[in-house]
């Protein structure tokens, strides 16, 4: 199983067991409502499972949910369906007030999956001509909002390394 730990906030008069509920199932096989599909094959193969729930220390209304998920949920060397499945639309779940993913633990049989880079740094390095310097993508955040002079600056600040 991959076991994820999530700091959960129930809305007002959520039970924190109800909150775990809804954060595994909504994050593998469950749905808002009924569908005609759920019958097209065994749910308890993939389900989620919220198996221990415990109140995070000075902290009111909140605590850590631990969730199992199957590998049969996911599949084989794919980091984008594990993610999507995980923290997908999750995180707008109307039950909760707050919720965020504090530990992922992903078994080695699984992980043995991913491919990896067909090549390392080096050829990357070669192949730009660039060396003895980060190599750096990214999305500079906001995405909006940022004059045209803060986002120059921000992309500088990212390339100067």
């Amino acid at each position: 199983d991959i076991l994820a730990a999530f700091r959960v906030t129930p809305q007002p008069g959520v039970p924190p067991e109800e909150a775990g509920a809804a954060v595994a199932a909504e994050s593998s096989t469950g749905t808002w409502t009924t569908v005609w599909t759920d019958g097209l094959t065994s749910l308890d193969r993939y389900k989620g499972r919220c198996y221990h729930i415990e109140p995070v220390l000075g902290e009111k209304d909140q605590y850590i949910c631990y969730v199992a998920y199957p590998l049969d949920l996911f599949e084989e060397g794919s980091v984008t369906n594990m993610f999507t499945s995980i923290v997908g639309n999750v995180f707008g779940f109307k039950a909760l007030r707050a919720l965020r993913l504090e530990d992922l633990r992903v078994p080695p049989a699984y992980i043995k999956t991913f491919q990896g880079p067909p090549h390392g740094i080096q050829v990357e390095r070669d192949k730009l001509n660039k060396y003895g310097r980060p190599l750096l993508g990214c999305t500079i955040k906001p995405k909006l909002g940022l004059s045209a002079k803060n986002y120059g600056r921000a992309v500088y600040e990212c390339l100067r390394g």
